[in-house]
């Protein structure tokens, strides 16, 4: 299913305001979408012209596959999600200009190569990004970063394998985000106790 837009989120993605959406919309400029309710709404294919329109940019992005695992013991998943990915674009007379395989933590931010990709996306080098489940790119506010990549004129392709993505990778991911914390609850209740033991406070 195409991905759909209020008019406050396409307002906020072309840098106007929802009024010049509905100015816009009167004149036939721009026509919104309608739902059997009558509220407005616009589609991903309709923001993609209206980059097409107003970004002045001769060279084509590339297409990147990005797979991940979170540790080493997961080298075959990373190469099972670089097949499923590859027959997936292949099926579809995709080119594929890069893939990118990296082993890290979904809840870490700091990956060298998913920070590397989205600079590229961010320097508009970067067109499509074939990824087989959205917690392979990120594992939480996967959102935040579709609806940035996207203002860049970048198309996120969640494939949505479920096979592809570890459960008990989660598992793993929920345990380290309970210890952290953990530690900082700890690290508060023994704070509290060493100010109400001191006799200074």
């Amino acid at each position: 299913m195409e991905k759909t837009y209020k008019p406050h989120e396409f307002a906020g993605l072309l840098n106007v305001t929802v009024r010049t959406l509905q100015r816009w919309d009167t004149e036939g400029k721009l026509k919104a979408y309608r739902t059997p309710t009558d509220r407005r709404f616009y589609t991903h294919e309709q923001y993609l012209e209206c980059i097409g329109k107003s970004v002045t940019n001769t060279a084509k992005g590339r297409s990147v596959i990005y797979a991940r695992v979170s540790n080493q013991g997961q080298k075959d998943d990373l190469a099972n999600q670089v097949h499923f990915l590859r027959e997936f674009v292949n099926a579809r007379g995709i080119i594929v200009d890069e893939v990118i395989q990296e082993i890290g933590s979904g809840l870490n931010y700091k990956r060298k190569k998913w920070n590397e990709l989205l600079q590229l996306a961010f320097d508009g080098k970067v067109s499509r990004i074939f990824v087989s489940h959205k917690d392979r790119f990120v594992r939480f506010g996967f959102d935040w970063f579709e609806t940035f990549l996207t203002s860049r004129g970048v198309e996120m392709v969640i494939v949505n394998n479920e096979t592809l993505s570890p459960q008990e990778e989660m598992v793993q991911d929920l345990i380290s985000i309970i210890h952290v914390f953990s530690c900082r609850i700890y690290g508060l209740r023994k704070y509290k106790k060493k100010i109400k033991d001191d006799p200074e406070c």
